[in-house]
């Protein structure tokens, strides 16, 4: 019978589950910066046309279809984490949680980029 180490489900013991936590923890200092670009440009957009202009419909829907596209994505990863939790398969919480940000890291990186070129 294998026996599971539960202390290394909570703490990343091994090199490559270290790297993994780095780059969870640069994803998530980056995301966030990076989302608050991303708002101050849409603001400013607002602020600068008016909602019927046809630049802000197209900007509108483009932005809810991102958000939905991400929505779908993100609860993807998730249901796939707990259905291999109910499996009894063992994912360290700093796997899911990469592959439950990367989708959001990658679209808020475009958008910002996007919107960057646009301004």
């Amino acid at each position: 019978m294998i026996e599971i180490n539960h202390l290394s489900a909570i703490i990343p013991m091994t090199p490559d589950a270290r790297s993994d936590v780095w780059k969870l923890s640069c994803m998530l200092l980056d995301t966030g910066p990076v989302a608050l670009s991303t708002i101050s440009l849409r603001i400013g957009m607002l602020a600068t046309h008016s909602p019927s202009h046809p630049k802000m419909i197209l900007e509108n829907r483009r932005m809810i279809t991102e958000k939905l596209a991400a929505l779908w994505d993100t609860g993807l990863e998730v249901q796939m984490a707990w259905l291999d939790m109910l499996s009894g398969d063992h994912t360290p919480w700093w796997t899911t949680s990469l592959r439950i940000l990367e989708p959001l890291h990658k679209r808020a990186i475009d958008n910002s980029k996007r919107l960057s070129r646009e301004s």
